[in-house]
């Protein structure tokens, strides 16, 4: 398995571990308690890692979300917590999501060693969030350490992303009408248009995504990305 193989076999597991903890009933709990509302303690706990930046920071580290419904979460929060804090508070629900939610039968350790060889070896460039949950504290537990380098490798890919999407002349509101029309909303646009008009363009992107994601998974051998891509797997198929 190549490093672009790896990727493209990884894309799934990776996308999806590193989503879970966000839509789980207990991470609006716990932002509820701390003060937020709605998809707001999303914004200020993701894109706090950035620190305490412009609206329009956020906004264009995010790439697929409406700018507008980005400003407005996060110039709400501006008085609720620390941006830092808030990341914090927001990655420990990631951290508790895992101890309770991945399967134990799965090599957590193996998991996020390998992950964590990919995040060293990987370039920045083109993905702030990724830059800034890499340099986030980390968690003990081999649970939560895993689930956490899976969500900064989600940062990476999804930084790739943007940058892959943009390059096809596709709009981030294009690229989620194509890949996820039922999350526009979600995302701040209201109606989602006809994804069959750009689905040549968002397929151009996604390979371009794991070409860029494949540099990465260089850093890896053959037999540890064909393992990585198992775990991955194995955590996602198995998790409650």
């Amino acid at each position: 398995m190549d490093p672009v193989q790896t990727a493209t076999a990884s894309a799934a597991a990776i996308g999806a571990l590193g989503s879970h903890f966000m839509l789980d009933a207990a991470t609006y709990a716990t932002g509820a308690e701390l003060g937020f509302e709605g998809m707001t303690f999303y914004v200020a706990g993701r894109g706090g890692a950035l620190g305490d930046v412009h609206a329009d920071v956020v906004a264009a580290a995010f790439v697929f979300f409406n700018p507008a419904t980005v400003a407005e979460g996060w110039d709400a929060t501006r008085a609720t917590m620390g941006r830092r804090e808030a990341a914090e508070a927001f990655a420990g629900c990631a951290h508790r999501w895992a101890e309770a939610h991945l399967p134990t039968s799965v090599d957590a350790a193996a998991l996020a060693a390998l992950a964590g060889t990919v995040i060293a070896a990987a370039d920045p460039a083109g993905a702030p969030l990724f830059a800034a949950w890499r340099a986030m504290p980390e968690p003990a537990g081999d649970a939560a350490l895993a689930l956490h380098r899976m969500n900064v490798l989600r940062e990476l890919r999804g930084g790739l992303h943007g940058c892959a999407v943009l390059a096809t002349g596709l709009s981030p509101r294009n690229a989620v009408e194509v890949r996820t029309p039922f999350m526009a909303p979600l995302f701040g646009w209201p109606e989602a248009g006809d994804a069959t008009a750009h689905r040549d363009q968002w397929e151009a992107a996604e390979a371009a995504t794991n070409a860029a994601m494949g540099r990465a998974f260089a850093a890896l051998g053959e037999a540890e990305r064909r393992r990585f891509v198992e775990l991955a797997d194995e955590a996602e198929a198995g998790r409650t």
